[in-house]
């Protein structure tokens, strides 16, 4: 019989949505984020549990796709905008042979959608997932949406994650409690 392992979500946690010259910057209240993102990460690693970067990447040239004209191009392929904000990239480096940490290309605000994240999660029987990471008021919200329909179990820490606007963030995170049944520390 297999043991039920938890599973940590960074998302989007780049130099474009975090640094303060990145071209869609959450700035301050996203860095801010940073120093519990890691310590999850490791405490995550430490007790054998998974940690998966579902992480924002986008072509320039693509003008079918819906975020096309939304928002700022954005974590291009191979560029500084889409490494890893601050310690993330080195811990990143440092970690990315590890069996436990996995990197996820998408392309949509949910992690899950286009990608492979729900058969990685139940190949390791994860149930429980921990979000973190921007932008509260969209990515980890459609991640959210997408992992309660899903049957995942949510989590969340109020210092390790940021949206684009106060009131949004409110609304996100009264969703995440009212209506996904998750739980905020």
């Amino acid at each position: 019989m297999s043991i039920d392992k938890k599973g940590l979500l960074i998302i989007d946690y780049t130099n474009d949505f975090v640094d303060e010259n990145g071209s869609l910057t959450l700035g301050k209240p996203a860095q801010q984020c940073e120093d519990k993102i890691l310590s999850l990460a490791n405490q995550y690693l430490k007790n054998g549990d998974y940690v998966f970067l579902p992480t924002d990447i986008h072509n320039q040239e693509d003008n079918l796709h819906p975020e096309h004209g939304l928002f700022p191009i954005h974590n291009q392929k191979k560029t500084w905008g889409r490494d890893f904000f601050g310690e993330l990239k080195n811990w990143y480096q440092e970690n990315k042979d590890n069996k436990l940490v996995i990197m996820i290309d998408k392309t949509r605000y949910s992690s899950f959608a286009g990608t492979n994240l729900d058969i990685l999660l139940r190949e390791r029987n994860i149930k429980e997932l921990c979000l973190t990471g921007v932008a509260t008021d969209i990515c980890l919200l459609h991640t959210a949406i997408d992992a309660y329909n899903l049957n995942y179990q949510l989590e969340f820490y109020e210092d390790a994650m940021s949206g684009f606007s106060k009131e949004n963030e409110i609304f996100a995170k009264n969703h995440f409690k009212t209506t996904l049944n998750a739980k905020i520390n």
